[in-house]
């Protein structure tokens, strides 16, 4: 065998070992073994919870005007539409309670949030022989109008003007005399004297 086979086949050997060697290595570019991927790792997420308070004053208030708000009468609600109201006294019952706009109307701003109020009284029948008379504010707010409760005049009295002075309703009326039966006729005068006071009307 001359030089020059010699020389071809140990060329061709040392080849050969540079392709076993490149076999045992990684196929990655850089000849560094392949990593595993890490395992990922999932962290639960809570909701996002909700503090929302439900609103309790929607039904009590009215965007159509004083005449159809909620009105605190003798601690019971009542839901006047267009001025007026008629439930049954019990139910099952044929007496009525009927609660009715009386007028007097006086307006300024009773609550400090420089919208305008409406103090004016209501009456209310059950059904026998008394009337009585109420005092109300419906405050004005951003929806529409919200109802106070009632402050009871008397039975059967002859209201008079409504006036406000300042922040103070001044509801004047024509009363009996203490001990005078309900049948007199009113002539005692007074003025009752309210405020508008955390949403209640207060004496």
């Amino acid at each position: 065998m001359n030089r020059r086979s010699r020389w071809a086949l140990a060329s061709a050997a040392v080849l050969a070992l540079s392709l076993a060697a490149c076999d045992s290595e990684s196929d990655t570019p850089d000849g560094s073994p392949t990593a595993a991927p890490a395992a990922a790792t999932a962290t639960a997420t809570s909701a996002p919870t909700s503090t929302a308070t439900a609103a309790t004053t929607a039904s009590a208030v009215s965007s159509t005007g004083y005449k159809d708000a909620t009105y605190e009468v003798a601690g019971k609600p009542v839901k006047l539409t267009n001025g007026l109201s008629v439930v049954e006294a019990a139910p099952g019952s044929a007496s009525k309670i009927t609660t009715t706009f009386f007028g007097n109307e006086a307006q300024a701003d009773l609550d400090g949030d420089g919208l305008v109020d409406v103090a004016f009284l209501l009456t209310q029948n059950s059904g026998g022989s008394g009337t009585f008379f109420y005092a109300v504010v419906a405050i004005r707010t951003a929806d529409g109008w919200k109802g106070t409760n009632a402050v009871l005049l008397g039975d059967r009295v002859a209201p008079q003007i409504t006036n406000i002075s300042g922040t103070t309703i001044l509801v004047n009326y024509a009363d009996r005399n203490p001990g005078e039966p309900v049948t007199t006729r009113p002539s005692l005068g007074v003025t009752k004297r309210l405020s508008v006071v955390n949403g209640r009307l207060t004496e």
